[in-house]
């Protein structure tokens, strides 16, 4: 179903490859013909690649936005998926922590070349971990080395639904490994970086991560439909589809709806709806939540060859090669039960696509990546 309105502008080896994950794979998109419709793109999630509910919000270069959905809401009682409804964004809270650290860049709080260790003395020691050698633009852009926490989650993510983890009980997780690489050597995506750019918001500003991402960027632009659940917060607000997971894709479909997400804190905890993604991400090309230095730190990337051809990853931000030419630019995740492809233009086209559970094959994660692809293409 389609609904058009007008708005302001903007198993468990899936779990290893996708939990808390980041930056779609765009390699599917570069040779791949697009769906023809939209529409027809969620049909064949639900139906085809059996994803139990997918949702989708598009707007237009003129700001006009078309909401789509497909599948039920719950597998259960079949109930219709209402749309633009609330999901778990997982990793596309990276952005909002990346805005937030660069908003204090700005103000001259933090210096993005200096080392860690300025702001978190001490914490960051390991084997071959030193905050001294590891710089903030290194934490936000995915080039610090540091080890990987989520390792935890490999075998299963239903143990831990409603476990709750401190931040730094998970970077403690990530210290007892050795370092990755040496600092600014390489790329790898990776978690715990998230965890230490919220610790420096947190000790630089002396509040915690959670409000100055809603004061700073959320309530800066004026986004109703999107919230960092506090502390004990396992629930979904409504309207939702509900979320579902397997650790053993033989057997049935947990719900997962009610989740305790702090296993994600800044890297991926946040709760939003489809169009309030696009109006986030178009708002941040649109310069309106950070200043000019900052806006072109963020988007200067370094090449990313493990997302695709012409991938490139700037400071919590990611570029989409689009097969009708150009680059939009977002970032996409997911957590259990839920995850998000999503990207907008510099000329205000945006699309958000949400599906209610993990991609549980390459090729249904890569469909997804196809849905964003038809949206972003599709004509305004």
């Amino acid at each position: 179903m389609t609904n058009s309105r007008s708005r302001r502008l903007t198993g468990a080896s899936v779990l290893a490859l996708a939990v808390l994950a980041g930056p779609a794979a765009t390699a599917v998109l570069a040779d791949a013909a697009p769906t023809p419709s939209v529409q027809g793109a969620l049909d064949d999630l639900v139906s085809k690649d059996g994803f139990p509910a997918a949702l989708a919000a598009v707007q237009g270069s003129g700001g006009r936005t078309s909401d789509y959905v497909a599948g039920v809401a719950d597998l259960e009682a079949r109930t219709a998926v209402l749309a633009d409804g609330y999901v778990r964004i997982g990793s596309n809270t990276k952005t909002f922590t990346a805005v937030t650290l660069l908003q204090l860049v700005g103000e001259g709080k933090v210096k993005l070349d200096g080392p860690v260790e300025t702001y978190l003395p001490g914490l960051l020691r390991g084997k071959g971990v030193d905050g001294r050698r590891i710089t903030v633009r290194q934490v936000l852009q995915h080039t610090s080395g540091l080890p990987e926490y989520t390792d935890f989650l490999a075998k299963g993510a239903l143990p831990y639904q409603h476990a709750y983890f401190q931040p730094r009980d998970l970077l403690d997780m990530a210290l007892k490994k050795k370092a990755q690489f040496k600092p600014g050597k390489k790329w790898m995506y990776t978690n715990t970086n998230y965890l230490v750019a919220g610790l420096i918001i947190e000790r630089v500003t002396k509040r915690p991560a959670i409000e100055e991402i809603t004061e700073r960027t959320i309530k800066r632009i004026g986004l109703e439909e999107t919230y960092f659940p506090n502390v004990g917060d396992e629930r979904v607000r409504t309207p939702h589809a509900k979320g579902y997971h397997r650790d053993d894709p033989k057997k049935p479909m947990t719900d997962v709806t009610v989740f305790e997400p702090s296993q994600a804190w800044t890297a991926g905890q946040m709760i939003s709806t489809p169009s309030d993604l696009n109006r986030f991400f178009t708002a941040l090309l649109d310069g309106k939540l950070l200043k000019p230095k900052q806006l072109k730190q963020m988007r200067t990337t370094v090449k990313v060859p493990e997302l695709g051809p012409g991938g490139e990853y700037g400071l919590g931000l990611s570029g989409v090669k689009l097969t009708c030419g150009g680059t939009a630019w977002g970032h996409g995740g997911a957590i259990p039960g839920y995850y998000t492809a999503n990207a907008a233009t510099d000329d205000g086209r945006a699309a958000a696509i949400a599906v209610t559970h993990l991609p549980t094959t390459l090729p249904a994660r890569a469909n997804v990546e196809k849905a964003l692809d038809t949206a972003l293409c599709a004509k305004s």
